[in-house]
């Protein structure tokens, strides 16, 4: 199996990243070798403690993100005795290699540790390379030969990247958290969302329910004073039904009769032929809203009824967030087997800013036309805009009975 250079290398790095301890031995022990192999290709070779000594001083980056400022402790140490030993002539090693462990402690520490952690490493260093003579005084201008100017560039600049990738972690981090926070906040709306539209579908339910109930109870009520001496089976009869339907009302009301403990009006349940109010206020903030609404509407069953008119009221309150003063045209549109409901919108108004939404609204849409299993399509529009689009079956549901 043939793999791509370029894709086998980030494999690789994706597999380090997940396991930082592997990526700092790597990286501590190939320098060390590379390091030892270079000094020992030197003509004359250096003895056997020159070579330890600089070896050892890339060894403690094995630990630079978990031990950081024990890591630039030890290689300036290190640095400190190789130039005072001097085992190996005319070999330095520089400011190079301990910028490696500024940058870790830059990275991995708060910079009240990294920057006067530094500070002092390299304090210690430019007094030892001065006083054994190994480099000139600063120089300003100039980074080579090595000066005490060429540790402060290399300090400097080893410690500013440090910083800089710790607090582009840092700021990671936070965004990470908050994505999840955010996350979890929208699941959580979403739960609560289907929930209260769910409570409020049962609401107008129950205001329909109650009514064909209450009705049941008044005819066979009547139809018992109709009947006057007739057969006592059938005053029964009807007695016995009056008397089911006043209990149907009771442990309705005891089951779902806290769900109408909030409303805000005992107003008749809401129809199609009441889209007036929702198009006086769309109309209010601007928009230009035209109806089209079949005659046949008219006799929707209730639960029905209901349902459309909440869906045509979400779609409105959407256009006036989310479009702000736009076109808008309703269409409600009934056949032997449903009715469709279609709110279309023009593009948002020039310059208006849309409302930030919590998405509450298209999922009232969706549970109510899954009351129906129904069917509904919520998009952008082809000739721009956006459409909801909602099919209510007239149909009984087998299972379900009639609506």
């Amino acid at each position: 199996m043939n793999t791509h250079p370029m894709a086998a290398l980030r494999g690789a790095r994706r597999r380090l990243a997940g396991r930082p301890w592997a990526a700092d031995l790597a990286l501590g022990v190939g320098l060390t070798a590379f390091d030892v192999v270079t000094l020992l290709l030197r003509d004359p070779a250096p003895g056997p403690a020159g070579a330890l000594l600089w070896g050892l001083q890339t060894v403690p980056l094995c630990w630079r993100r978990s031990r950081p400022c024990a890591v630039l402790g030890a290689m300036t140490a290190v640095f400190v005795l190789f130039e005072v030993l001097d085992p190996v002539p005319g070999k330095f090693p520089g400011p190079y290699l301990l910028s490696l462990a500024v940058f870790a402690v830059a990275r991995c520490t708060p910079w009240a540790v990294s920057l006067p952690g530094a500070a002092l490493s390299l304090l210690v260093a430019v007094a030892t390379d001065l006083l054994c003579g190994r480099s000139g005084p600063p120089h300003p201008g100039s980074l080579e030969p090595v000066t005490a100017t060429t540790f402060v560039a290399f300090y400097g600049v080893a410690w500013l990247l440090g910083y800089g990738r710790r607090r582009i972690g840092l700021q990671a981090g936070r965004l990470s958290e908050l994505n999840a926070r955010l996350r979890a906040e929208q699941e959580t709306n979403a739960r609560q969302a289907v929930i209260a539209e769910r409570a409020r579908i049962a609401r107008d339910l129950h205001d329909v329910v109650a009514h064909h109930v209450s009705a049941i109870a008044l005819t066979a009520r009547s139809t018992g004073e109709a009947l006057g001496d007739g057969p006592p089976e059938g005053r029964q009869g009807v007695a016995r039904i009056a008397e089911t339907a006043d209990t149907a009302l009771v442990e309705m009301h005891r089951i779902l009769g806290l769900l109408a403990a909030g409303r805000e009006d005992l107003a008749p349940e809401p129809s199609p032929a009441d889209l007036g109010p929702l198009v006086d206020a769309a109309t209010a903030a601007g928009c230009r809203v035209t109806t089209t609404v079949d005659d046949a509407v008219g006799g929707l069953p209730p639960a029905v009824r209901v349902s459309a008119y909440r869906i045509v009221q979400e779609a409105l309150t959407n256009v006036r967030k989310h479009a702000g003063p736009t076109d808008v045209v309703i269409t409600l549109r009934r056949d032997a087997a449903a009715l469709t409901i279609e709110a279309v919108n023009g593009p948002p108004a020039a310059g208006h800013r849309p409302v930030p939404g919590s998405g509450r609204g298209l999922l009232g849409i969706r549970e109510r036309v899954a009351a129906f299993d129904g069917t509904v399509h919520t998009g952008p529009h082809p000739h721009g805009g956006w459409q909801v689009r909602a099919t209510l079956p007239l149909v009984p549901v087998p299972g379900r009975g009639p609506l």
